[in-house]
């Protein structure tokens, strides 16, 4: 078997940017993971030992031969690129052929490795695999036939033990071991079908069982977050885009404290992409609580020539053709997941809330309901009126209740924003005393407001939907107290939308749940509140024990 591990021509040499400084284990454990994926391993074993500054890495990829192994850690060898035309059509995670011959300047550096078969070309791989010691810049060492399973196992041990400042600079051994896990969660969300183990000073320290999607992996990295909780997004993009895959956390149901969980990647690596991450932000403002953020991991698969992985040192840095393009994909995904499919709601979806409120139904024995009916059915078909406060709604799974007032507060948020319009009124309103802000503010919304006497100041022009209402004064007040524009169409909605309390007839509701439905985040109101719970149809059969036998449920 010929080597594919080749020392890079010189020309290509000079036009690849300077590589990252590996200047942590988790750096070390970095290069080597980026190698087992692109041997394209499905298993890999990371054993960490930060008191010993050794690391070792194996996987069951496709190996590397004598061959390969003799000039795998010379400076510039690679089998990924091989010409300068190459270095703008990257599919690997490494190119640079740096890492291992950085590592052998860095610490001790072993590698044991056997060619995995391959289909292919039928070959059958080798019958042994092979042990090489490498020495200070890449030269192997010692050399001797190993017994070994298909794959390769590297070894680096005594880290930064010629450099022994390095070592005096380095982070506390738990904060390494921090971003040692940081990386390898990284890795498996981007790479799910892997399947991972890492072990601390010799003992298993947590594993990440190889999934079928990202949805399905990041409850095991997020151990708060259910399934449920989350929506994927998988977009078939037009040549030469791809794809766009976008997991998301409901907001009615998932958000964090901080801004740590809206991640980007592009071809199976992490990376900073701040103007996707604001994109992101942006698109879930107005539908989670104050001081809330959401959980969102996008990862885009882009055709190689529209990403320059080589312009910046770190690979994390790159620079996305079409920005704008992508800025819209990312909307209309994320809008995608947000809208409510009639036709699909998960069994589990709202379980706990379902059990609180089957339990209080036990207690208070019925539910008092103002019944009609109707015979129009439009996905979601009102029913009922509970306390002139719930809409009760029958679901093709179940049961809904929506909450009148901050569903009609969605509509008319979305309304405002898609046409927000102010118009003059007359007479003007009259307010008093408002204060230099105050005055400020309204004017920064588009209001005209103008003196009108000592300590009084006249409101000639409002937001159309304020017109009429007798609260107008009370509504332009509240505008006048802060905050952006934004903030001052979800006050107008907020005042504007049916009040709980109010009766309201079935084609009233049924108009309600139409234009709700139609809405672009109809999980929540503009505050982050929900607006719906669902009582699945699963849920009721178990209480009322309709998977019971007749004749054993009467005791019979």
């Amino acid at each position: 078997m010929t080597s594919t591990i080749q020392v890079l021509p010189t020309e290509v040499v000079h036009l690849i940017t300077a590589g990252e400084v590996i200047d942590s284990l988790a750096a070390v454990v970095r290069e080597l993971v980026e190698n087992s994926l692109d041997a394209g391993a499905t298993r890999i074993i990371i054993s960490v030992c930060p008191q010993n500054w050794w690391v070792r890495v194996a996987d069951n990829g496709c190996g590397m031969n004598l061959d390969d192994l003799h000039s795998a850690a010379m400076a510039h060898s690679t089998s990924k690129i091989g010409s300068c035309a190459d270095l703008w059509k990257i599919n690997s995670l490494g190119f640079r052929g740096e890492a291992l011959h950085s590592l052998t300047t860095l610490a001790e550096v072993e590698i044991l490795s056997r060619t995995a078969p391959c289909f292919s070309d039928n070959s059958i791989g080798e019958s042994n695999g092979w042990r090489v010691v490498y020495g200070y810049g890449g030269k192997a060492q010692e050399i001797e036939a190993v017994a070994l399973a298909p794959g390769t196992v590297v070894a680096v041990t005594n880290i930064f033990g010629n450099h022994p400042s390095r070592r005096q600079g380095l982070p506390s051994p738990a904060q390494q071991l921090k971003a040692i896990q940081t990386i390898i969660q990284q890795f498996a969300l981007c790479h799910p079908q892997v399947h991972w183990q890492v072990w601390q000073n010799k003992r298993e320290w947590f594993s990440i069982a190889p999934s079928a999607s990202m949805k399905q992996l990041l409850p095991q990295i997020l151990h708060q977050v259910r399934g449920n909780d989350l929506q994927e997004v998988k977009l078939q993009l037009s040549p030469p885009h791809k794809t766009l895959d976008l997991v998301m956390g409901l907001p009615d149901r998932c958000h964090r404290h901080r801004p740590d969980w809206v991640r980007v990647a592009v071809n199976g690596r992490i990376v900073n992409a701040t103007e996707l991450e604001r994109t992101i932000l942006a698109a879930f403002h107005k539908t989670l609580p104050r001081d809330r953020y959401p959980v969102c991991f996008l990862h885009l698969c882009i055709s190689p020539d529209k990403v320059n992985w080589n312009r910046n040192p770190a690979k994390t840095e790159i620079y996305l053709h079409e920005l704008s393009y992508w800025q819209e994909q990312v909307n209309q995904g994320i809008e995608q997941g947000l809208r409510i499919n009639s036709a699909h709601v998960p069994e589990a979806t709202h379980t706990s809330r379902v059990g609180k409120l089957i339990q209080a139904a036990e207690q208070t024995g019925d539910y008092n309901l103002n019944s009609t009916t109707s015979n129009s059915f439009h996905g979601l078909k009102a029913v009922a009126q509970v306390n002139n406060t719930y809409i009760v709604v029958e679901h093709p799974g179940g049961m809904w209740l929506v909450e009148q007032h901050i569903a009609h507060e969605r509509v008319l948020y979305e309304q405002l924003c898609d046409r927000w319009q102010i118009i003059s009124v007359e007479p003007a309103i009259i307010l008093y005393q408002l204060s230099t802000q105050q005055v400020e503010q309204l004017q920064r919304i588009g209001l005209d407001i103008q003196p009108f006497g000592e300590e009084m100041w006249a409101v000639r022009t409002i937001p159309a939907m304020l017109q009429g209402r007798e609260d107008c004064g009370d509504a332009i007040l509240e505008l006048s107290r802060g905050g952006d524009l934004q903030t001052a169409q979800v006050a107008v909605a907020c005042r504007s939308a049916i009040r709980n309390g109010t009766p309201l007839s079935m084609a009233e509701m049924q108009t309600l749940l139409d234009e709700w439905q139609k809405t672009r985040n109809p999980r929540t109101c503009p505050h982050g509140r929900p607006i719906y719970l669902a009582l699945e149809e699963s849920a009721l059969a178990r209480f009322f024990r309709r998977h019971w036998v007749i004749g054993k449920s009467h005791g019979i």
